[in-house]
């Protein structure tokens, strides 16, 4: 049964009531703005499964958290199969322009880190949503998109009207198709990608100088792929391929398996060092190694390898901190190879992108994403689609492997996570915040894994992370130049004097955070009840709502 107040209040158009946690058998949504949870939640409410209701939360956040995703945005999403008892990964993400002239300008005149459609990729956001709908989906597009209309057709920004009537000829293309659900799916998905919505948007393109054109856009497909996995303590890890950073949680965890992180306690200076160290070691390969598999050859298997694993824990001083960029040799199975001295720069290339989805259902079916659009002042055009500017998560060093190069997909941050327990899906995880996202799920994770905290415990909890990586927004050739901050260590205000006192005493550049440290959501399943256990952190204005 659904939760019959909750559904009344949703149908009267009143949101305010959904708050920060929520527990129900029927199924659950955490996600950013509370009319977007509700969109899901309705989907869920009227016999939706999750991929369905992930579909319709997706694209009410294109609204609700505009400025952190838009229609013209990307979206990772990881789902796991009920009926398969499978986890898939779908890569929302678009690619660089396909035209060599504009490789050729972006190593010429470097690629724009400040906003500028010249660095925007193709947009992949309606393709994830149209492929997750068919694939795993009962929904038609219409009713995905129905709650979303209704938030569009109130007018609250100019370009909600362009934007409604944009999807609006996605939904006629569906109605008017013949054939089957996944035919008339494929007839709404074409006319952004094909018909003369892609003719507006090529013609928006010229107008703005981006580089982009409709060759680009027809060329688009949202890639299925297998997941790449890590046991943890009984735990099997889900993430992204290498095309995200979601393999450095991965690393991370192997690092941290050879701890014992529960008897150091919970937020001790030895708990945050450890994993500081550890996540300090994930990045520098992931700064080195990470690109898109399908233009280079990433040594995954080898980082991910127990006997890597072995080589590389030992670098880890529990009495000092590192302030050096330590990559390691996977090919040649080294715990390092020979790097020039890092340079610390301060962050100041401007990041404003990224919301937070995890839905689940009542037949098992689960979904983690990250939705985001990375806009950095770009606006939207005619047709209310924004644009973002994710190429800048590319460079042009000679011989790096996240190098640009034409139809390349950027190593983007964006980060979800599923968790399973034998075979079954227990944990869902979605985090907003660029770098930190997974230091962010990485602090989640444990805070649950390890010290058994609820959703809503473990998402409130104090979080620490470190600026020792790259800077995944700064294309700069040097990648030297965009390391960040070697050796610092920003905690919450909450971390106790003395704990601070004593990680500084081993090194750490500290400093303290009063707002949140990145913005995580997470649905906890537990197998003996069917519960869903879904929370927000609420000083990030995170949400959550669960049906009975």
């Amino acid at each position: 049964m659904i939760a019959t107040c909750l559904l009344s209040l949703l149908l009267a158009g009143d949101v305010e009531n959904i708050g920060h946690q929520a527990s129900g058998s029927g199924g659950a949504v955490a996600a950013g703005g509370r009319e977007a949870v509700a969109a899901g939640i309705r989907i869920l409410a009227e016999d939706g499964n999750a991929a369905d209701a992930a579909a319709a939360t997706l694209l009410a956040l294109a609204v609700t958290d505009y400025g952190w995703f838009a229609v013209g945005g990307e979206v990772p999403l990881l789902i796991y199969d009920a009926r398969k008892q499978e986890v898939k990964v779908l890569c929302g993400l678009g690619r660089a322009p396909l035209d060599p002239k504009a490789t050729e300008w972006f190593e010429a005149n470097g690629i724009p880190a400040r906003g500028s459609m010249k660095a925007a990729p193709v947009p992949g956001a309606v393709d994830l949503i149209v492929t997750a709908l068919k694939l795993y989906g009962t929904k038609s597009f219409e009713q995905a998109v129905s709650p979303t209309l209704e938030l569009l057709d109130a007018h609250r920004q100019p370009w909600h009207a362009d934007l409604a009537v944009t999807l609006r000829k996605l939904v006629e293309a569906e109605r008017g198709a013949a054939g089957t659900r996944a035919e008339k799916l494929t007839a709404a998905r074409d006319r952004f990608y094909k018909g003369d919505v892609a003719d507006e948007l090529e013609a928006w393109y010229i107008a703005s100088g981006a580089f982009l054109r409709k060759r680009d856009l027809i060329a688009h497909r949202t890639l299925v792929e297998d997941p790449v996995t890590v046991d943890y303590r009984g735990y099997t890890v889900c993430k992204c391929g290498p095309w995200t950073q979601g393999p450095v949680l991965c690393q991370t965890l192997n690092l941290l398996e050879g701890y014992d992180l529960r008897a150091m306690g919970h937020l001790s200076p030895d708990y945050i060092h450890t994993i500081t160290e550890a996540l300090k070691l994930g990045f520098a390969d992931r700064d080195d190694y990470y690109a898109d598999p399908l233009f280079v050859d990433v040594p995954l298997d080898a980082l991910l390898s127990d006997r890597y694993t072995l080589m590389r824990r030992p670098l880890i001083d529990m009495h000092k901190a590192s302030h050096e960029r330590r990559p390691g040799d996977p090919r040649n199975m080294r715990p390092l190879r020979s790097q020039p001295p890092a340079e610390g720069t301060r962050p100041t290339i401007p990041v404003r992108d990224t919301t937070t989805c995890v839905v689940a259902d009542r037949w098992g079916n689960v979904v983690a994403a990250t939705p985001s659009c990375n806009l950095v002042g770009n606006r939207p055009g005619p047709s209310g689609v924004t644009q973002g500017n994710r190429v800048r998560c590319l460079n042009t060093t000679p011989g790096h492997p996240n190098r640009v190069e034409p139809g390349k997909r950027p190593r983007i941050t964006l980060t979800p996570t599923l968790v399973l327990k034998d075979g079954k899906p227990v944990v869902a995880i979605s985090v907003a915040g660029g770098d930190l996202q997974d230091q962010t799920t990485l602090n989640v994770l444990l805070n649950h894994l390890e010290f058994g905290m609820s959703p809503h415990e473990a998402v409130t909890a104090p979080r620490f992370n470190t600026g020792h990586h790259q800077n995944s927004f700064d294309p700069n050739r040097s990648r030297a130049a965009a390391f960040v901050s070697p050796g610092s260590l920003r905690v919450n205000e909450e971390i106790p004097e003395e704990v601070k006192a004593e990680l500084a005493k081993r090194g750490h550049k500290m400093s303290t955070a009063k707002g949140p440290i990145a913005y995580p959501v997470m649905i906890a399943i537990d197998p003996a009840t069917g519960m869903f256990h879904a929370a927000g952190d609420p000083r990030a204005k995170r949400h959550a709502a669960a049906l009975e």
